[in-house]
């Protein structure tokens, strides 16, 4: 039986993707110029993560140990190639600024940390749970690292509209999160330690 409360503890907090592991730092550095960037990401990335868990999980028992680790690439291959192309049928503004790195999604570690870890291991919906909240915790992060500057120290708009992400979307726009990224990770270890 899943301890589906730990999942969720685990994927938004514990073991966040990037905050505990310190794996998928790429798009981190490399989209969050804007929020809308790094929700666009994130929730590209989260959709692969579940597709391929959902996958991953389906077929456990009949992929053999010897091929599971190109099995798996293959999969998540195949899941970000439909995914960057129905972002850019459905959301092409938002495409064409993440363009190139939405097919780097496939080198991301931590989809493929989680297909071998957890997904090959587990039952459909504990692997689909999994998927959502370790990408839940990756988008946060995203937002967090790209708006949380400006929206903390009244940088730049911390509100804006933008058309990326349909007519609803609503962004922080900051400086970006280079310069900031050292201290929000020392603060978030000084406050899960306490």
């Amino acid at each position: 039986m899943a301890d589906y409360k730990r999942i969720m503890r685990d994927g938004i907090w514990d073991n966040n993707v990037v905050m505990a592991q310190m794996l998928a730092l790429c798009p981190l550095l490399a989209v969050t110029s804007t929020a809308t960037n790094g929700l666009g990401m994130g929730l590209a990335t989260l959709a692969v993560l579940l597709a391929s868990n959902v996958v991953v999980s389906l077929l456990r028992n009949i992929i053999s140990n010897e091929v599971r680790i190109p099995v798996f690439i293959l999969l998540i291959a195949t899941i970000v190639t439909l995914v960057d192309l129905g972002m850019n049928a459905w959301m092409h503004d938002l495409h064409k600024v993440l363009g190139l790195f939405i097919p780097l999604i496939v080198t991301n570690c931590a989809i493929l940390a989680r297909a071998e870890s957890f997904a090959s291991r587990e039952a459909v919906a504990p692997a689909a749970f999994d998927a959502l909240m370790m990408g839940l915790g990756f988008t946060l992060v995203l937002v967090l690292f790209a708006g949380g500057p400006a929206w903390l120290l009244h940088v730049g708009a911390p509100l804006a509209v933008c058309a990326g992400l349909e007519q609803a979307a609503i962004t922080w726009i900051a400086p970006g999160p280079r310069g900031e990224m050292r201290s929000l990770l020392q603060a978030w270890r000084a406050w899960r330690g306490r």
